[in-house]
């Protein structure tokens, strides 16, 4: 397990789905010995082992199994506690006191405990309660409004942006407990608001709302405070093929008319200055996508940008596995799963020459720690384990 930097951390991940999953993610690739607590009951849908989903969010993590329903399970879960750094969850703000874990009962437990905690709104206030997921977040902070094409019907986001802003911010916090533990051997609770977290990403917009009184709505792909024009996304031939193109000045509109044939509408007052193609946008990305439906995005891309006009192709994920760029930095790894076959895996986009590139260990299966943890960690022995579960403490 010596991967990096965070090298003989260990941490209890108690996260579900993205968020804390995402945060612990971070903390493992960087060498931290993640130990996932699940049950049979709830590792299902986002949280069963052999989905892709799962897959991808918990790599280079442990999983044990703890039934948290049972009473005697709280006290295996201190038990581990004592023996780890840090502790994460993104349950709703009443779960750990529920359970009795709150961070004062944990503090008692282990005083150098750094605990994480991810809600939806944070732990006060009048929505400390509420239970949401990314893009429930992602509403109420605007960004589904703002990433529409208009106001009128929204649309947002298709990814849960929201929980991977969370879990980056979450993962920071972390680093900076720890360094806060070095100097004063003190832990530290986090209480994480995604909501809060998610508008830290609208900061222009809310500035602009709140000192020029702007009435702020979505724009699509039409920035007002981009000088280019065109200035989107455009169609290009095959399904779902797509390529940007930005055209900041006469020289790059000229070399965009001279590339398209100068089409007769190119030629027209309208769109003689940048002043007016901004002004006539709309009809201009209209007349623009009827030429650049014609060609591959590869091809007209390259033709583009040899020509001088700024450019680019929409990638998907089959793009992302053959593009040399990132194939030059070695950003995939090869991983095994536990099916036995190869997958592409991303790797951490940081290089430094005092870091040694770990493996890309695969997630786990359900409770392939479970000796492990409850065996050579908490010590337990044969007989206790097997009454565990019996009972269906463990399991």
């Amino acid at each position: 397990m010596d991967r990096g930097a965070l090298t003989g951390l260990r941490v209890i991940d108690l996260g579900r789905v993205l968020a804390g999953p995402y945060a612990t993610r971070v903390l493992a690739d960087f060498g931290a010995e993640v130990i996932k607590v699940q049950s049979r009951k709830t590792a299902t849908g986002a949280e069963s082992n052999g989905s892709a989903y799962f897959r991808h969010w918990n790599r280079n993590k442990r999983s044990v199994t703890l039934d948290m329903s049972h009473p005697e399970s709280r006290d295996l879960l201190l038990k581990l506690i004592s023996k780890c750094d840090i502790l994460v969850e993104n349950f709703s703000s009443r779960v750990m006191a529920n359970w009795e874990l709150d961070y004062e009962v944990l503090r008692s437990e282990n005083p150098g405990l750094i605990m994480l905690s991810m809600s939806a709104a944070g732990q006060t206030g009048p929505w400390k309660d509420l239970v949401a997921f990314g893009p429930t977040i992602q509403s109420l902070g605007g960004l589904s409004y703002l990433t529409s094409y208009s106001g009128d019907h929204p649309t947002g986001l298709s990814h849960s942006y929201g929980d991977i802003i969370a879990g980056l911010y979450g993962a920071i916090a972390v680093l900076v407990a720890l360094e806060h533990r070095k100097v004063t051997g003190k832990g530290m609770l986090i209480d994480l608001s995604e909501y809060e977290a998610l508008c830290t990403a609208l900061g222009p917009t809310l500035m602009d709302a709140s000192v020029n009184g702007s009435r702020i709505r979505p724009r699509g792909n039409h920035a007002d405070h981009i000088p280019a024009a065109p200035y989107g996304c455009y169609r290009c031939k095959g399904e779902d093929r797509w390529c940007v193109i930005a055209v900041f000045n006469e020289e790059e509109w000229q070399a965009l008319c001279r590339l398209m044939g100068r089409p007769e509408w190119s030629r027209e007052g309208r769109f003689s200055c940048l002043s007016r193609r901004r002004a006539h946008r709309d009809v201009l990305d209209r007349l623009l996508e009827e030429w650049t439906a014609r060609f591959p995005a590869e091809e007209l891309v390259e033709l583009l940008q040899r020509s001088g006009v700024p450019s680019g192709i929409v990638q998907g994920p089959e793009d992302l596995l053959e593009d040399p760029q990132l194939a030059a930095r070695g950003f995939f790894s090869t991983s095994s799963s536990h099916d036995g076959r190869n997958i592409f895996v991303d790797a951490y986009p940081i290089r430094s020459r005092n870091w040694k590139k770990g493996p890309v260990n695969p997630a786990p299966q359900l409770g392939e720690d479970n000796d492990y943890v409850f065996r050579e960690l908490l010590g337990l022995k044969e007989e206790e384990v097997s009454y565990y579960v019996t009972k269906g403490v463990i399991g």
